[in-house]
């Protein structure tokens, strides 16, 4: 795999996609608050959750903790620009070239639907060079087929830097096969989110 175009100033990012699993809903809850209040990208979140029978709260902790919009994406809604989005629970969530979601109940991807690799793939070829992915503390390998697509497609790839990942498997995985433009700790990540801005 060829390196990636290093990101500087000059720059547009479009989209920013977020995966985690195990570990990764404590590093959001770090990056979140950090955000700017004026960011003109969308932010798609990816956890691996469950499918909940009673009220689930993870959206309203988000949005307590985050300058910006926080809301479950839904089928066929358009995509705006300053709005962080959370994978709904037992459903894949694909990204349309129309720039709108698509919601998915096909079978299981790595043990998991959501899936981050679906996700990653889907926004890699709507965005393609004006898309970042960033991969979490997990304990599997989803996330990695979806880096490779990013990276073929010209976007940029973020690793958390294992060092700080409760479980370090899921990024760790990505680093190995020499997928990652930048290995970074919350911090840096979220100071990276701010940098960029959109067309």
């Amino acid at each position: 795999m060829t390196p990636n175009k290093k990101y500087g100033g000059n720059m547009t990012t479009d989209m920013v996609v977020i995966g985690g699993s195990a570990g990764s809903l404590q590093v959001v809850l770090d990056i979140l608050p950090q955000l700017k209040k004026d960011l003109r990208l969308s932010i798609v979140i990816i956890f691996h959750r469950k499918a909940v029978q009673e009220p689930d709260f993870l959206v309203e902790l988000l949005g307590s903790k985050c300058p910006l919009q926080v809301k479950e994406a839904e089928d066929k809604e358009p995509i705006l620009q300053g709005v962080v989005y959370l994978a709904a629970a037992d459903y894949h969530l694909f990204i349309e070239k129309n720039l709108s979601f698509s919601l998915d109940i096909s079978e299981k991807i790595n043990f998991s639907r959501p899936s981050i690799d679906l996700t990653f793939q889907s926004a890699a070829d709507t965005y393609q060079e004006k898309l970042v992915g960033v991969l979490l503390s997990g304990a599997n390998a989803d996330g990695v087929t979806g880096m490779q697509s990013i990276k073929l497609r010209g976007g940029y790839c973020i690793a958390q830097d294992p060092v700080t990942c409760q479980i370090p498997y899921m990024p760790a995985q990505a680093i190995a096969k020499n997928l990652i433009d930048q290995i970074a700790t919350p911090d840096q990540i979220a100071q990276f989110i701010n940098s960029q801005t959109a067309s």
